[in-house]
């Protein structure tokens, strides 16, 4: 069953999920060559307890952690841990918090000294065809036309579309109908409607689209070891544009900051 959401419940989707954008730009500040995952994991985690809100993913089927951190061929689902961060690494780092009963999620993907510019090209274009595929969330519009958006964008760069891992609808719960594939055919799928609030996560590839899941149970990662990127919003499908929920700003005004 799709529960579409009234506006009220919008702007309680909508606080959560700046929570989460506030507490990556906590994690923005801090990631770095030789930060372990668990200390982004803990600098997050307090951030959300301050902000009055309660980590989504931590317990979340068993889940151990605040934060997904997924490094370099780990594409989502990654429990942070002693690793620490190396040169050259692509961090996705994944966010949920409740609060005052609704969801947000979002997710972006860090690059640390020297990537390799091929990977730092498919960072680009993932977070491009989040992009793209937000612009056609429209009343009206039709799911397949989200997954088209980013399968045409990152295929036409030679990059591949993970198809084994999907968006979601959100709000009162984490994980909610429908499910937002990453490719598919324009025109076809549920029609969109306003109201509907939906967390859209291109997952793309390097190299094969195909995925393995490790030893943990959480851990996916490409089949091919080589690296995939992440970038999630959650928005609502609006009349005449989409809403964005969560935000990238309060991460890439840190990112700004420590780069010049």
């Amino acid at each position: 069953m799709v529960f579409y959401k009234s506006q009220e419940e919008i702007e309680k989707i909508r606080n959560s999920s700046l929570i989460v954008a506030k507490a990556l730009a906590e994690v923005a500040k801090v990631i770095k060559i030789g930060v372990s995952t668990k200390y982004l994991d803990k600098i997050a985690e307090e951030f959300i307890l301050d902000n009055g809100a309660v980590p989504a993913f931590k317990g979340y089927r068993g889940f151990p952690a605040t934060l997904c951190v997924s490094i370099n061929e780990e594409v989502v689902h990654g429990i942070p841990g002693n690793r620490v961060i190396e040169n050259g690494d692509i961090v996705s780092v994944d966010c949920g918090v409740l609060k005052e009963g609704y969801y947000g999620d979002s997710a972006y993907t860090f690059s640390l000294g020297n990537v390799n510019p091929e990977v730092q090209k498919l960072l680009e274009i993932t977070k491009e065809s989040l992009y793209k595929a937000i612009d056609v969330a429209v009343h009206g519009k039709r799911l397949g036309d989200i997954g088209f958006e980013v399968q045409t964008h990152v295929e036409k760069h030679g990059f591949s579309v993970v198809r084994d891992l999907v968006g979601h609808g959100i709000g009162k719960n984490l994980h909610e109908k429908p499910n937002v594939l990453n490719y598919g055919q324009r025109g076809n799928g549920m029609l969109l409607k306003e109201g509907l609030v939906i967390a859209i996560e291109p997952m793309i590839n390097l190299g094969t689209y195909k995925i393995v899941e490790q030893r943990d149970k959480w851990t996916i990662k490409t089949m091919d070891n080589k690296p995939s990127a992440h970038f999630e919003h959650t928005i609502a499908v609006g009349r005449n544009n989409a809403d964005i929920l969560s935000s990238f700003k309060f991460i890439e005004d840190v990112l700004n900051l420590k780069n010049n």
